[in-house]
């Protein structure tokens, strides 16, 4: 970065400063991950100096045959990954993904149905504020009260009486397995689309170590910066008889050029997905945050589902006497680096909910096992309990800081 450093040496320091952060500190929100830096060469490339409005063979631009060459790959290891039948490497982020989607299967008034944001969901799923919310009539479904679990037999329900012209799966807070078939099944009762979204599990589900929805739905998306450990993107997955609606919404309908630096790093993630080390990563994510899990119960805290079958937990700090942003700033103080959370039914605001959402990807891609996973959940627990003490805090910090010497975000797998 020497560029960088002559000639805008305040970004550089910036930089070095959030680089120093991200070594000294444990990153445990659920959604952030760390890329190769292959994956960050990819992206730092002369490709970003390229306009390629258009798809595969057929731009706007000229000069364009490397740029085709390099969109090709992508795809084509993206349908390697995950089985999928067409695929579109272009959207930007998961929430254009996510509206390219309703463009092209649903109408601006018509009914779908998704999981509600306090209760697992996401804001492009339904949320009033949010222009899904906005631009389609949604019905939600919820958890369970007792068990936090989605019933399948409620979904089945709401759907029979709204009956919704496209039926989302998927979450952002949500720790158990969905039952794809089940939501497919339901869907086909009642004629809807299937459009699955599984920007926080997709790397579990390249991995091998969760089911794969994309052969049963009709549409999926995903980012490609979360478990998948890509750069910040997403990629919309489908069915053959949705290729030309979803391309056609995508380009010319909300987007322009692509950003094709981003999607060569994509094609750099993809290909480190099919490796075999990475199902390694996929199951060791899921064991460390079962066992972080574990032990916060132990611990006495309650974990909402009464444990996690992916790689977070949302965290109900009630029984703490506690709200999400007094544990936030706790752990953010001994460089535990969270997000607050909602949990369902909350009497809480959304700025200061009753729980907190913790995830174990980006320690696992350090080199993390079962045993440090453990070790977080006692500094976790030593933080909350202490929040207001600044010297134990300032404790905390140090033990949190030899941790995270111990694993380098990059170390010998640079």
């Amino acid at each position: 970065m020497q560029h960088l450093r002559e000639t805008d040496p305040e970004i550089f320091a910036i930089i070095a400063k959030e680089t120093l952060r991200q070594e000294e500190g444990l990153e445990l929100i659920a959604s952030e991950n760390y890329t190769s830096q292959a994956v960050m060469e990819a992206m730092g490339s002369v490709l970003t100096n390229k306009y390629s409005e258009g798809y595969v063979g057929k731009r706007y631009y000229g000069g364009n045959e490397v740029i085709d060459e390099m969109e090709a790959l992508a795809i084509s290891r993206a349908k390697e990954l995950f089985g999928a039948e067409h695929v579109n490497v272009q959207p930007l982020s998961g929430s254009p993904a996510n509206l390219a989607v309703y463009m092209a299967a649903v109408k601006p008034g018509d009914k779908v149905l998704g999981l509600k944001l306090d209760h697992g969901g996401h804001l492009s799923h339904g949320h009033p504020v949010n222009f899904s919310g906005l631009n389609y009539s949604f019905s939600q479904y919820e958890v369970d009260e007792k068990t936090q679990r989605i019933d399948m037999d409620k979904v089945r329900e709401v759907a029979l009486r709204e009956r919704p012209k496209m039926i989302i799966a998927g979450f952002s807070a949500y720790s158990r397995d969905i039952d794809w078939k089940a939501f497919k099944s339901i869907a086909d009762e009642v004629g809807a689309v299937t459009f699955a979204d599984i920007a926080h599990i997709a790397g579990l589900i390249a991995g091998k170590a969760l089911e794969n929805p994309v052969s049963i739905f009709d549409i999926v998306t995903t980012t490609t910066h979360k478990t998948l450990r890509g750069p910040r993107g997403a990629i919309i997955m489908c069915k053959a008889q949705f290729q030309k609606d979803i391309d056609r919404t995508v380009f010319p309908g909300i987007q322009g050029g692509p950003h094709d630096h981003v999607n060569a790093a994509k094609a750099v993630c993809f290909l480190e997905a099919l490796r075999p080390s990475f199902r390694d990563y996929a199951r060791q994510t899921i064991k460390n945050a079962q066992a972080m899990a574990g032990e916060l119960m132990n611990r006495g805290y309650k974990i909402l589902t009464d444990g996690t079958d992916n790689h977070l937990m949302v965290v109900d700090l009630r029984s703490k006497d506690l709200t999400g942003k007094v544990a936030e700033v706790a752990l953010e103080k001994v460089g535990i680096s969270c997000s607050r959370s909602t949990i369902p039914f909350d009497t809480r605001k959304a700025m200061d909910p009753s729980g907190i959402r913790l995830g174990s990807p980006a320690l696992t891609s350090r080199g993390m096992g079962t045993g440090e996973a453990v070790a977080v959940a006692g500094l976790i627990d030593e933080a909350v309990k202490n929040h207001a003490n600044e010297a134990k805090l300032q404790s905390i910090r140090s033990q949190v800081r030899e941790l995270a010497k111990k694993f380098p975000m990059y170390g010998d797998k640079a």
